[in-house]
Order: C-alpha cells, then structure tokens, then sequence
C-alpha cells in the first residue's frame, strides 16, 4: 500500500475522466446506489476498505457488520481522522454525511442506531468504496 496524500483536489472534468460514470455520481454529486445492490453489502473478505476516489484507507472490514439496510454498515472509520462528517439536510431528512477526508468524496451517512459502544452505523455505498484484502502469510 502506498502512502495517501493529506489532500487530493481535481476538477469536475478530471474527476470525470478518472472514475467511471457510476462512481463519480455516489463520490462527486452524492448518489446513492440502490439498496441491496452493492458489490460489498453481503461481503464477509477481511481487508481494508479505501475510498474509490483516492484510495484513502477508511475502514476495517473487523468493523464491518449486516445492519440489514442495504448497504455495507460499520460501527467505526479506521481512524476518526479517515472521514469528515457533514450535516445534510437534503431530501427533508436530517442526517450526517460521511465524506473521505484525503479528497471530500461523498461515502454516504453515519446514523445513531448502530450496535457497540459508539450505537454508530456507517452506512456506506459500495461504490465509494474498494476492498484492499488483507494479505495472508504464506
């Protein structure tokens, strides 16, 4: 794994050309991929998961849990520092977005209704995320 950035800025047009259309709309305009759809909802592979934008790791698949929403849950980012939160009051909802914090792509929402201690649930999309397995000694 190589060394992440503190900070990854490009244009609308260059985000364009680097991520494929279906990732820039989750990471750049903050869609939401439909539920029960995504790559890593039902995964159980051990690694870390990085951001699809800028391959900042966020979190721990050791976290990971089947919250039953449709997207990959986890009750913590990898380090609190991974991600930023950002109110979101879009669509008549008060929520809390979840953004990379290497390159302010959207991740999706952290609610209050997770399990352990923190009661948090990172609800993530699939396509704002790629796995990193973990490597296994030979």
């Amino acid at each position: 794994m190589t060394e992440t950035p503190e900070h990854v800025e490009h244009s609308d047009a260059e985000w364009r050309a680097l991520l494929p259309p279906e990732r820039f709309a989750v990471l750049r305009e903050a869609a939401t991929e439909p539920p029960f759809t995504g790559a890593y909802t039902y995964s159980k592979a051990e690694g870390v998961y990085h951001c699809g934008a800028c391959d900042a790791p966020l979190f721990s698949s050791s976290t990971k849990y089947d919250s039953g929403s449709g997207w990959p849950s986890f009750t913590e980012p990898l380090v609190a520092q991974a991600v930023e939160l950002v109110p979101d009051n879009s669509h008549g909802m008060a929520r809390t977005e979840v953004r990379c914090r290497v390159c302010h792509s959207h991740l999706g929402h952290v609610f209050n209704d997770g399990p352990g201690p923190t009661g948090e649930r990172y609800c993530m999309n699939s396509l704002a995320l790629e796995l990193e397995d973990d490597p296994k000694p030979a």
